[in-house]
């Protein structure tokens, strides 16, 4: 049930489930600012790569909302106020058009009052059209004084936000209307690249503030498995909910994608080039939604009681299988980067204890990572051994050359720099990933434990262990003793 005749957008986005959990003013206000910036970059470069295209629109309350002059002189406005004695909000309504002083290129800025009744007048909003994406952007006040903020790419979601302020043009100046709707259809509401959205999603990252104490890739200790512990945060902080909503807004418009490809890939009238190009649309699309999945579970991790991050589902399964499945693709990778890849398994692997679909799904993230950090030429070595009650897996580099000039050399270790709780940028690949904790922490969620060491002479070495399933002989003897 909507607080007025109409929703707020605030009403529209929490309708399509898009919308973020609650939390303090001033950390909703500090997602707000940090996404109206990377909403000024992302349409900075929009329009240094859209030369002679429809400029930008952009519907807002309150304004000014961006501060480049750049994007300020070539993108349309429309501000919404509700302030009642606002004399701008008086003035009559005009369409922005170009300013008769040609040294100015600039487009004048058109201001609509909103009625004092209407609650969109308490949120902050920014709707953004361009001919490749639409964007939403909402900070609302709850009625328990605390504040959630919202935004969504989803086409649908921008319409229906739309709508609700459409309709009250209608309401407070009718005769502007339709000129407004005209101006709007003039961006198609298209499901944008799924390169806009991880664009947004980096851009975003780049505004998080500089921790206190950033610990990268630490040096394991020998702690066992089960006296590591699980993160027990249960207040996450703005870049956990941020890197949340954008796992979640990158793969809705993928599986998109991926869905129409699939279902042109089941035409058998379609030439093999086209299969073929198809297909790789279908291969990017799949790895880019394993990755959001795995930065979803990531952040969900860190934002459960560690009684909720047990309960992932553990199963005895065949390695096998997972790897069979997985080499193939680690091999790909490595290729794409000019290394080699190596893999050394028992013909015998036994049964172990994990979470099927997310091993598969970590392992594969984990070699995506390492493989980025290593030299072109290196060569990789994967080695599969039984470690008593576990099973270890091992990602390790192999030196390039055993000659003796080479022999004393020194490995330099990548240079990683921390984003925010969970993330990691590498400055040499311009590469986004998972920290090591958030990965520690993943392993610990589907049974298993990772450990990283550095080797001067080979770099960074990776293991794993699993545990093996325990078998009922195997039970029953350590009952008698």
């Amino acid at each position: 049930m909507y607080e007025w005749i109409l929703p707020s957008l605030s009403e529209v986005l929490a309708d399509s489930q898009s919308t973020m959990a609650e939390c303090s003013p001033a950390k909703a206000e500090r997602q707000w600012q940090m996404s109206l910036a990377a909403t000024e970059h992302l349409l900075i470069e929009n329009l240094a790569t859209t030369s002679g295209a429809a400029p930008a629109l952009v519907l807002a309350a309150p304004a000014p909302l961006f501060s480049q002059p750049v994007l300020t002189q070539n993108i349309q406005t429309v501000t919404f106020t509700a302030k009642p004695f606002n004399p701008l909000a008086l003035m009559p309504f005009q369409m922005p058009t170009t300013t008769t002083v040609a040294e100015e290129n600039s487009f004048q800025e058109a201001v609509l009052p909103i009625l004092p009744a209407d609650p969109l007048g308490a949120e902050q909003f920014c709707l953004v059209f361009t001919e490749k994406f639409r964007l939403v952007l909402v900070l609302a006040e709850c009625k328990n004084g605390n504040k959630r903020f919202s935004f969504s790419f989803e086409p649908q979601i921008v319409q229906q936000a739309w709508r609700a302020i459409g309709a009250r043009v209608m309401l407070a100046n009718p005769d502007f209307c339709a000129e407004l709707d005209g101006l709007v259809q003039q961006y198609s509401p298209v499901a944008p690249d799924y390169r806009i959205a991880m664009q947004f999603s980096q851009l975003l990252l780049q505004e998080l503030p500089e921790p206190e104490v950033a610990k990268e890739w630490e040096t394991a200790t020998n702690v066992p498995h089960s006296q590591t512990p699980i993160p027990t945060t249960q207040h996450p902080v703005p870049d956990v909910e941020l890197l949340q909503a954008f796992a979640h807004e990158v793969r809705t418009p993928l599986t998109t994608i991926r869905t129409m490809t699939r279902l042109l890939l089941k035409r058998r009238d379609l030439p093999a080039a086209v299969v073929n190009r198809l297909e790789i649309i279908d291969h990017e699309c799949t790895e880019q939604i394993d990755r959001m999945e795995l930065l979803f579970k990531a952040a969900e991790l860190e934002t459960c009681a560690a009684t909720k991050a047990a309960n992932t589902h553990l199963t005895p399964m065949s390695l096998h299988q997972v790897l069979q499945q997985s080499i193939p693709r680690w091999q790909q990778a490595a290729s794409r980067r000019n290394l080699t890849l190596e893999v050394v398994v028992p013909q015998q692997l036994p049964t172990v204890v994990s979470n099927p679909t997310m091993l598969d799904r970590v392992l594969t993230g984990l070699m995506e990572n390492f493989t980025r950090s290593l030299p072109a030429g290196s060569h990789i070595q994967v080695q599969v051994i039984p470690a008593g009650d576990q099973l270890k897996l091992q990602l390790s580099p192999q030196p390039q050359c055993q000659d003796s000039e080479t022999a004393d050399t020194f490995v330099t270790p990548p240079i990683r720099k921390a984003l925010g709780q969970l993330l990691m940028f590498q400055p040499e690949t311009g590469t986004i990933s998972l920290n090591l904790n958030a990965t520690k922490h993943l392993f610990q969620a589907i049974g298993g434990k990772l450990i990283v060491r550095q080797r001067p002479q080979y770099g960074e070495v990776l293991t794993i262990f699993l545990p093996l399933e325990v078998s009922h002989q195997q039970k029953l003897e350590v009952r008698k003793n």
